[in-house]
């Protein structure tokens, strides 16, 4: 076990009392981060510095489509949307897609220009539209060091978001049965309506691997570095983690979620 590795599992034996400040035990496991067990915040670091989160954003994306749209319904591929750099499946301009089948992939494989193409059409046909409205649900569930200048997690002046904030977007997500689903898909397929196939593997590879993961959502670029919001349930417990501009992010979440279900088991009552 590396050295911090040992250090953290001393420090994770101090319990985290509900409303309690969480310890920063883990110093340079990410620039920032925020652990909670069972709902109560356990670990954090650099809790409320705001930063660019990459595609973390599209949670609030997904947040907002979910709440207010109707993804029954059909989306036209705009000629931004298909111009979309970054992680993408390569929809064409002009192109139309069952609303729900872009949300999906937008989850599983985070594509950039399906989340335009999404951001566009409920936005009217403007992109400004949509991103409103992501920061005004942002302001409504408390996010205070929040802002969005795209819909997709694009760097960009102004964009950016912190650790605290992430888990009160993360608490509102998982009220939602539609997004939750698609952020414990593996895998998806789908077609275009007259029939161009797609088939995409999820970008979170916590899924199928550790025990328990269910969510929630990955990011880079390389102004975030590597983001990632982590949830698993286990044993009655659940666990979640939030790392910001993380070096390893897949090896060191795996280590603090197992440390996180070790001291919820500690702390859980005796039946």
């Amino acid at each position: 076990m590396p050295r911090r590795w040992l250090m953290a599992a001393l420090l994770a034996l101090v319990p985290a009392g509900a409303g309690a400040t969480p310890v920063n035990a883990y110093p340079d496991i990410a620039r920032a981060y925020w652990v909670e067990i069972d709902g109560r915040p356990a670990w954090a670091g650099n809790a409320d510095q705001a930063m660019p989160v990459a595609s973390l954003a599209k949670l609030m994306a997904a947040l907002v489509l979910d709440e207010e749209a109707d993804l029954a319904g059909t989306v036209t591929v705009s000629r931004a949307a298909s111009a979309a750099t970054g992680t993408r499946l390569g929809v064409r301009a002009g192109e139309t897609y069952l609303a729900s089948d872009l949300f999906s992939a937008m989850l599983v494989r985070s594509a950039n220009d399906v989340c335009r193409a999404l951001a566009d059409w409920h936005g009217g046909g403007d992109d400004d539209t949509f991103v409103a409205r992501m920061n005004a649900r942002a302001a409504e569930l408390g996010m205070v060091s929040t802002r969005f200048a795209n819909a997709c997690g694009h760097d960009a002046p102004g964009q950016g978001s912190s650790a605290r904030d992430l888990a009160l977007l993360a608490r509102a997500v998982m009220a939602r049965p539609r997004i939750m689903e698609d952020a414990r898909r593996e895998s998806f397929a789908f077609a275009s309506l007259d029939g161009r196939r797609f088939s995409v593997r999820s970008t979170n590879a916590l899924l199928g691997q550790f025990p328990g993961a269910i969510g929630l959502k990955t990011g880079f670029t390389p102004g975030a570095g590597r983001c990632l919001v982590a949830l698993a349930e286990r044993d009655g417990h659940e666990v979640l983690a939030i790392l910001l501009h993380a070096p390893d992010r897949w090896w060191d979440t795996v280590g603090l979620l197992e440390l996180a279900f070790d001291q919820a088991r500690r702390n859980a009552p005796p039946e």
